[in-house]
């Protein structure tokens, strides 16, 4: 009964879903295109597979998925990889991870509505389906599952926050969970949540993010770039949100040490570029955009702005390169934080925020091997920032814990495929 109100409320909402889509695209155009896609309308795309579908939702789920997805490639040679996404950043850096690849399909998975799922899975026919991290819309779910596909929650995550607001559905929530033929929890934590879901069969083969491997010529990009920052120190400011900006740049105007870092900017959402870069400027910061940099072998000239505003994409552990310490953003607010592990792995220390539930085992882990310290506010993050980059010493032991915390958590690639391996045999 609920899946059917559920169903009969995405009929009612479905032209504002449409016309959200052409708002959206007033600052990120690419909503409007492969619109016939989120309707079920696949006929530009070659239906011969065979397929194992990788949903992606955008793009931290699409990076997350790069190694399962080669590993998949590489484990199945006959076999093609279709992967999905909501979001045009999603599908973006799935062009940028795998454009040249003949085997990966992109497309946007349908909205939720039942008829529009069956299109998209008879105009495909998948032989599995692999959800990434937390995407569980009922009727996909329901469908995939009614259509005899075998269907797993890889990567799972689940928050105390999430399993709270997911609990409140009861008997109905238990229902969805119970259409997977398996879970796959990142953490003993993710595990017992979704088993007090009602699900019987969950694994834990970890987080797939520790698999993912910066890319050589993105790292030498990024030593390039921290070349022409000269004598000074670059604190990055990563994935940040809507809201935290301000709080950052507040406190960055009050830096607590005797010579001032270079800021690097990097909001998350590429819509909000443009409006990170007025507030910089309003604040009375000098600002100069990557897009604006020639970054090669060679380097760009030398830096002298206050700010270098990260307004690309795909290009995070080049940044990442540049900086002697990060900032991981949407951890200031109560937004969960996004990934650090990426930064771990390009072995730059991290500061992190107070809200990291989203991240959270990974966060307390990063902690406690000493790749990560934890700040309350921006102040806070500010003194701590100068503070690691006035010791030398202590600057070299955070990287070095860095490099070895993303190292010493590898392997759930491999767990993965295992796990999978009956179905995909």
């Amino acid at each position: 009964m609920l899946r059917l109100l559920y169903t009969l409320l995405w009929i009612v909402i479905l032209p504002v879903a449409l016309l959200r889509l052409v708002w959206r695209a007033r600052k990120e155009p690419g909503y409007v295109h492969h619109v016939g896609e989120r309707l079920g309308r696949y006929d530009d795309i070659p239906a011969q597979g065979p397929w194992l579908w990788v949903h992606a939702v955008s793009v931290g789920e699409t990076r997350a998925a790069q190694p399962l997805v080669e590993a998949l490639l590489a484990a199945h040679p006959n076999h093609r990889v279709l992967l999905t996404h909501m979001t045009p950043t999603g599908r973006q850096t799935g062009q940028q991870l795998f454009g040249a690849n003949a085997r990966v399909q992109q497309c946007y998975v349908p909205y939720d509505v039942p008829w529009l799922v069956r299109r998209f899975l008879r105009h495909f026919r998948p032989e599995a389906a692999l959800l990434m991290e937390t995407e569980v819309w009922p009727n996909l779910v329901h469908g995939t599952r009614e259509a005899g596909v075998p269907l797993y929650l890889v990567n799972a995550r689940l928050s105390p926050r999430s399993y709270r607001r997911t609990a409140r559905f009861g008997n109905a929530a238990s229902a969805i969970y119970q259409n997977f033929t398996e879970v796959l929890a990142q953490t003993p934590g993710d595990a017992e949540r979704y088993r007090a879901l009602g699900m019987t069969r969950v694994t834990i083969t970890g987080n797939l993010k520790f698999d993912m491997q910066p890319p050589e010529p993105l790292l030498a990009r990024g030593k390039a770039l921290r070349r022409a920052f000269g004598e000074r120190a670059v604190l990055a400011a990563a994935s940040t949100r809507e809201g935290e900006e301000a709080m950052l740049l507040d406190a960055f105007i009050r830096w607590p040490g005797e010579a001032r870092p270079a800021l690097l900017l990097i909001p998350r959402h590429p819509q909000r570029f443009d409006e990170v870069a007025a507030l910089a400027t309003r604040l009375g910061f000098t600002v100069q955009r990557r897009s604006a940099l020639d970054v090669d072998a060679d380097g760009p000239a030398p830096i002298t702005a206050d700010i270098v505003l990260g307004d690309s994409m795909g290009e995070m552990p080049m940044y990442f390169a540049a900086s002697d310490i990060a900032f991981i953003g949407g951890s200031l607010m109560p937004l969960g934080g996004q990934n650090l592990i990426e930064a771990c792995a390009c072995g730059t220390p991290v500061l992190i925020g107070p809200h990291t539930f989203n991240f959270a085992q990974a966060t307390e882990d990063a902690i406690a091997a000493g790749a990560c310290e934890r700040v309350d506010n921006a102040d806070v993050l500010m003194t701590t920032a100068a503070r690691i980059l006035a010791d030398r010493k202590a600057l070299r032991e955070m990287r070095a814990n860095a490099l070895a915390f993303a190292g010493m958590h590898r392997g759930a690639t491999a767990r993965t495929l295992s796990t999978l391996a009956p179905a995909l045999r």
